[in-house]
């Protein structure tokens, strides 16, 4: 059984140079949502909001790379609403050189997260909850947002390939460790919406993802 779709609202939205998947994710009973990584395109994701009638409550970042927090200046100055990530990519915010946007020329330096992610945490967006998974080996501090069977996964799973690990903090074991334990262990219809490319099922990865397979 797919989850609740008519709890739920859900949009992907295509930003930046990178073409990196942001979403706006809501309840439908009370509109509040929020948004997941703003890479960039600011006004793309704010019209998608207004066009949804979302109350965006919070800006939730999967890990701190520039192309997943390019929009993210932009976005504070429209919502004021708190920014959070894990206490492992915290830095990621306020140093170029960590998010890497320092290797592109932009430079990009935002204010620090007002709340900071561990494992396990849940997140009220309206009468929904999302449950923080942490997931490092692409970044240390990776996570997913889980809601019953939607996974928003960041670059750490992607359809029939994984997010890299020869980036600074990276690491296979990590990644591995992490699909292993967070990932597969779900319903084999889960669905994982990732930092880029399109959707995948937890079953899918399981039987046909090259890097991790299942012994």
């Amino acid at each position: 059984m797919n989850s609740n779709k008519a709890a739920y609202f859900l949009e992907t939205l295509v930003v930046g140079e990178l073409q990196m998947n942001c979403y706006l994710f809501g309840c439908a009973k009370t509109r509040e949502a929020v948004i997941i990584d703003p890479g960039g395109d600011a006004a793309q994701i704010i019209e998608a909001a207004e066009t949804a009638g979302a109350s965006v409550k919070m800006i939730l970042l999967t890990h701190g790379h520039y192309d997943h927090i390019g929009g993210l200046n932009e976005m504070r100055g429209k919502y004021g609403c708190p920014v959070l990530i894990h206490v492992a990519d915290e830095e990621a915010l306020t140093n170029p050189m960590v998010n890497l946007s320092a290797l592109t020329g932009a430079n990009i330096k935002c204010d620090a997260a007002e709340q900071i992610l561990e494992d396990g945490d849940r997140i009220a967006v309206g009468n929904l909850q999302l449950e923080v998974l942490h997931t490092p080996g692409h970044t240390p501090g990776g996570v997913c947002f889980r809601w019953e069977k939607i996974v928003f996964g960041g670059d750490l799973l992607f359809n029939g390939s994984i997010g890299r690990t020869d980036l600074p903090g990276g690491s296979f074991e990590e990644i591995e460790s992490s699909i292993l334990k967070k990932i597969y262990v779900l319903d084999d219809e889960t669905v994982i919406y990732p930092g880029h490319g399109e959707p995948t099922s937890v079953g899918f990865e399981k039987k046909y993802n090259p890097f991790v397979r299942m012994n």
